[in-house]
């Protein structure tokens, strides 16, 4: 497995962290300032020098950039114009050697949670989801609509990433529940998955990121899905939770529902090879969260255990 993190387009603690703990790789975030060009070659020169001036090899993208993903997951009026511009960063990626983007289906509403100082711990602070108390937005798609649009989607960019050798990695919904208010979801089960992923376009180019947690909450068998999806895992998200769909928690990384060596001996035994990063920690005690779930604390922790997790299992 390639260790990375996450980082944001400019250089925060979390940079530090990471690559205090020996992370040499990078799933990046790309700047939503409103000037950065997808088509222009030299932005994303800037960008990417960025990134390994400071000794990291960016090789994923995430999210998909949402001033462009939004449209296309609402199927507005932007669609079109927004899918090209999508388009337009295949070239510049595979320049860049970066040929993984992680994108969801999730319109109006995405990941959610509904506090963010569950107590975890020792004092560490934890987001959480409940049903109960999620107050809807107003905003309104239904299922068919979510599956018109990401048809839509798919079958003008796929090719595409084709040409350019770009895998796109479906994350799942989170949380994984039918709707949210008038909000419907449908990336919401293996098996929803399995049809966005096989039964739409047959492309070696789509595929998902395996957010373990989002498929364990679920109520999905993780060997097995590891299993039937290894041909077509591009990211994997390391995390863990307590809970089920309609109210769950973040924990730290060893003290969830998930046992975590034993899902990284699955993905060993498939011969499951991609960036794989440690996702939504815990705010530390006296750590003034900017970010709940990407503070920079937790990070130290959870990739050192990621770190032994890899060693014990890949035989390092």
């Amino acid at each position: 497995m390639i260790l990375t993190d996450y980082f944001r387009s400019q250089p925060d603690a979390a940079w530090d962290i990471a690559k205090q703990c020996g992370v040499s790789h990078g799933v990046i975030r790309l700047p939503e300032d409103g000037r950065f060009d997808y088509s222009d070659k030299a932005h994303w020169d800037t960008l990417v020098k960025r990134f390994t001036d400071f000794g990291v090899t960016p090789v994923a993208i995430e999210p998909m950039p949402n001033e462009l993903h939004d449209h296309i997951k609402a199927g507005d009026a932007l669609r079109d114009e927004s899918i090209e511009k999508v388009i337009s960063m295949f070239p510049n990626m595979r320049a860049h050697g970066i040929d993984t983007i992680c994108f969801n289906f999730m319109a109006h509403i995405g990941w959610l949670r509904t506090r963010s100082d569950f107590p975890e711990r020792g004092g560490a602070k934890v987001t959480e989801f409940n049903m109960a108390d999620f107050k809807p937005t107003g905003a309104k798609i239904t299922a068919e609509e979510l599956w018109a649009n990401y048809e839509y989607f798919v079958r003008a960019v796929v090719p595409e990433a084709e040409k350019y050798g770009i895998k796109l990695g479906l994350h799942p919904d989170d949380p994984p529940v039918p709707r949210l208010g008038d909000v419907e979801r449908i990336m919401i089960s293996k098996e929803n998955i399995k049809k966005a992923v096989y039964g739409i376009v047959k492309s070696e180019s789509l595929g998902i990121t395996m957010c373990q947690a989002n498929y364990f909450v679920m109520g999905e068998d993780l060997e097995k899905t590891i299993e039937e999806f290894a041909d077509r895992i591009f990211m994997v998200h390391f995390r863990n939770t307590k809970g089920t769909p309609n109210r769950f928690r973040e924990t730290y990384h060893d003290n969830g529902d998930i046992d975590m060596a034993r899902i990284m001996n699955a993905y060993v035994k498939n011969g499951i090879n991609v960036p794989i990063r440690v996702d939504h920690v815990p705010t530390m005690p006296g750590e003034v969260s900017t970010l709940a779930g990407y503070d920079a604390l937790g990070r130290l922790f959870a990739i050192g255990y990621l770190k032994g997790i890899l060693d014990a299992t890949e035989g390092r």
